[in-house]
Order: structure tokens, then C-alpha cells, then sequence
């Protein structure tokens, strides 16, 4: 039985009134605040940790991919925008037009960067456009785009609960240094990654799980002599690799990749399951265990692995790669077959690889005012594994900030704005909205 405490009743102190409110500053949010701003609102943005960028840095999930169909580019927008700002630190790298074919040579040059299509069944891989890119560029692109927009940024701010009367959401109740703090908005965006803002509002879900990383960096790597090993030596390499993807215990076929640092790459592992993302008991345990898991790693390639002798262990990502916890149940549930099939819908705003993201997957039921971007979605579990990577996101967070200013403009909710007027203006500013559906799409009837 669970015991209770009392908490004392009071006023709490509004920190901020904007047209716009964002919980969650990972790449949706920050796409869903910029894409507000540059029409005019007033918005804030709040974030728990003291950086940008979510997953994306603080995850360092340090590939931007699933943005390619082929040779079209699918994710663009501010998506693109954020990696051509990397590049020119020098902390992104993408693959040249004429590189991005399947061939064993493209493969050798460019396999370890990340940058290749994890679905496809054509040996070699086809390299493809994605991005590998640097935490610390991530954030400092990040911070540079916000402030241009004239954001209101707060970090180091907790969601605690939504602010909810007949009905439709009225802004949050953040926790801070400084207390507990109402943000008030005319709309809100839930860019948690774990549906935080909606279930606190009342929105309808499920509860789904996948693997947790903890995701790691390794400095001194001769990168040069571990991909020579890697190519001749192959049968040497094979078993030296079979053995340290046993003792990280769950990895990606490569489990290392290339960064923009010299001697630097990361490792997307160990993966984990059986944690639950939503529990802080299942939290700690996970960080312990990935902890013991890359100490074992690293003392095998010490030993045994030609590249890694010197190596050593920079960082572990601060947040705990998370993929999926709660699921919005919302206007419409995306189901695996309408990504596996690449149905296209008529209202589609947002686009992966090769699926579709309608407008009503992002809108809950019961709640007025707010709309959700993100790996969070209103999808099956099974749908979600296969369309949650980030440059996704931040063309759902892209679509819903656009849709949150011509609700504004016009005066009406959410889910009565003009659709098509959405996907215009997303395409008249650079993104694809997923409006015109690609030759390898499944064309729904209209009642579909």
C-alpha cells in the first residue's frame, strides 16, 4: 500500500504568458517553436535539461536519418536548415550527391559515417542523405536558430502538469529553482517524447515499450587501422566483432560509427530490455547497467581489437536513450500497415523515409488547444518502432507550430483549420509536407 503526504494549497506565480507554449525542447520542439515564431507568435519554449536538442544531443543520437526515399529527399524544412548550420561549424558530415548509390566502394567510404538505408535488402546498402553530426553542434545550432527567432528559452525547467478548464488547455505548471511557475499560452505544443502534456491534460493513450541505450563516446581511435583490419582481415575482424557485440549485450550491426571529431566515434549501444522509460527505479537501473556493459567493452578492445588499443571513453549520453513510452490515442492511430504499405493520406503535414504523417495523428481527443509532435505520436506500437527517428519529428514539430499560427490567424481550433492551407504554406517555407505523394506511395480512397 502506497502511502500519502498532503501537500499545502497555493497561488502560483505566472512566469510567462505567450500565444505559443512548447514542453520539450528536443528537435520537435525546437522545429514547433521556430516554426511559430517566423509567424509572427510569441512563443515559449521549455526544457528540462540546460541544452537543446533532446535526444539528438543530450541522446547523442548522432545520425539524422530516415529522411531519404531513394533519391528524393523526404525531410526538409528546418531540419535541413539545422545540418547546413553544422556544416559549416564543421560538426555535420552528409555524403555527396554522386556518392549515394550502392557500390562497394561508396559502402567501404561511407558505411562507418552512419549514412545508409537501414531498410534497404540491396547488398551493399545504398549510401543515402543523412547526416552525422556532432552533440555540442547540435546544441550550438540549435541556440543560435532559437535565439535568432526570439524565443522565449527556459531551461532547467520541470513539467509538472497541464493547466486544463472546460475542457482545453490553458497553459502549464513548470518546476524550477525558483519554485513552481505557470506558463500560459493560447496553444500548446507536447514535445516531451513521453506524451507528458497530454496525459496530464486528460488525452486518451497507450503504453508501449522498446530498448533503452546508453549511448557512448570513445576518444583515440585510430579509425584508419580499424576499418583496414576491418576490410583485411575480414575473417579476423568477424570474430573479434562477434565477441564485443556479445559483451555490450545488444547493438546495431555497427556498433560503432564515425563522428566529425578526429579519433572520436560513438557507439549506439548497449541496447536494453525490459525497462520501463516512464519508471525512475527502471531508469537507474538501466544508466548502472549500460555503465558496466562499456567498461567490459572497452577493456576487451584494449586487449583484442586493432584501432582500439588507446582508446578511452569520453562521455556516456547524458539522457538515457529512451524510444517509446506513452502513445497518443488521437484523432487518428497510424498502424504498421500504413507504414510498411506507405499509405499516403490527404492531410498528411510531415514525412519519414517513405511514409506519411496525417495531420489528425497529432491531435488528441478531449483536448482543445494542444497538439503533440514527436515520437510520441498517435500510433500502434508497432507503427512507431518503424517511423520514430528524429528528422521525422521535427517535421511533425515543424507542422505543428505552422498549424498552431493559422488556428491563431483564424480564429478556430485546431482540428478546424484548413488542411491544405497548412501544407501550402509548410511547402511555400521549405518543407514537404507529404502533400504530394511519391510513385512508390499507396493512394488511400477519400473516405480513407
Amino acid at each position: 500500500m502506497t502511502d500519502f503526504v498532503t501537500e499545502p494549497g497555493g497561488r502560483v506565480p505566472v512566469a510567462a504568458t505567450s500565444d505559443l507554449v512548447v514542453v520539450g525542447g528536443g528537435p520537435a520542439g525546437i522545429a514547433a517553436a521556430l516554426a511559430g515564431a517566423r509567424n509572427g507568435l510569441s512563443v515559449t519554449l521549455l526544457e528540462r535539461y540546460p541544452y537543446l536538442g533532446g535526444l539528438a544531443s543530450g541522446g547523442m543520437v548522432l545520425v539524422l536519418d530516415d529522411m531519404c526515399n531513394g533519391a528524393e529527399i523526404a525531410v526538409r524544412g528546418l531540419c535541413s536548415d539545422l545540418i547546413g548550420r553544422m556544416e559549416k561549424m564543421g560538426l555535420a558530415v552528409t555524403p555527396p550527391e554522386a556518392d549515394r548509390r550502392s557500390d562497394a566502394a561508396m559502402w567501404r567510404k561511407w558505411s562507418r559515417w552512419g549514412v545508409f538505408d537501414f531498410t534497404s535488402h540491396l547488398k551493399p546498402q545504398p549510401i543515402v542523405y543523412a547526416a552525422a553530426f556532432d552533440p555540442d553542434g547540435f546544441k550550438r545550432a540549435s541556440n543560435d536558430m532559437i535565439a535568432e527567432a526570439k524565443v522565449n528559452l527556459r531551461l532547467h525547467s520541470w513539467f509538472s502538469r497541464a493547466i486544463v478548464e472546460d475542457g482545453a488547455i490553458k497553459g502549464v505548471i513548470c518546476e524550477s529553482k525558483e519554485g513552481r511557475q505557470a506558463i500560459l499560452g493560447k496553444m500548446v505544443v507536447d514535445a516531451t517524447g513521453d506524451l507528458d502534456v497530454a496525459a496530464s491534460a486528460g488525452a486518451p493513450f497507450i503504453e508501449g515499450a522498446y530498448i533503452v541505450t546508453t549511448v557512448f563516446r570513445l576518444g583515440g581511435v585510430d579509425i584508419e587501422e580499424a576499418e583496414r583490419f576491418e576490410y583485411e582481415e575480414p575473417e579476423a575482424f568477424k570474430a573479434i566483432d562477434r565477441e564485443a557485440k556479445r559483451l555490450i549485450g545488444g547493438s546495431w550491426d555497427k556498433w560503432w560509427l564515425k563522428t566529425p571529431l578526429p579519433d572520436v566515434v560513438w557507439c549506439n549501444c548497449p541496447h536494453m530490455a525490459n525497462y520501463d522509460g516512464l519508471k525512475v527505479s527502471d531508469l537507474t537501473r538501466a544508466d548502472f547497467e549500460g555503465r558496466k556493459r562499456i567498461a567490459a567493452l572497452v577493456d576487451y578492445l584494449h586487449a583484442k581489437m586493432p584501432g582500439f588499443e588507446g582508446c578511452y571513453v569520453i562521455d556516456v549520453a547524458p539522457q538515457l536513450g529512451i524510444r517509446q513510452t506513452r502513445l497518443l490515442e488521437g484523432m487518428y492511430v497510424v498502424t504498421k500497415e500504413d507504414v510498411a504499405e506507405r499509405r499516403h493520406f490527404a492531410d498528411a503535414v510531415a514525412r519519414g523515409r517513405d511514409y506519411y504523417t496525417p495531420y489528425r495523428s497529432l491531435l488528441p481527443q478531449k483536448v482543445q488547444g494542444l497538439i503533440v509532435a514527436g515520437r510520441h505520436y498517435s500510433a500502434t506500437s508497432s507503427a512507431q518502432r518503424m517511423s520514430r527517428e528524429i528528422p521525422p519529428c521535427m517535421a511533425m514539430g515543424e507542422a505543428a507550430g505552422e498549424a498552431a499560427a493559422l488556428a491563431l490567424e483564424g480564429s478556430v481550433a485546431l482540428d478546424r483549420i484548413d488542411v491544405a492551407k497548412l501544407q501550402a504554406r509548410l511547402r511555400a517555407k521549405g518543407a514537404d509536407p507529404g502533400d504530394r505523394p511519391a510513385a512508390n506511395a499507396t493512394l488511400l480512397k477519400a473516405a480513407e
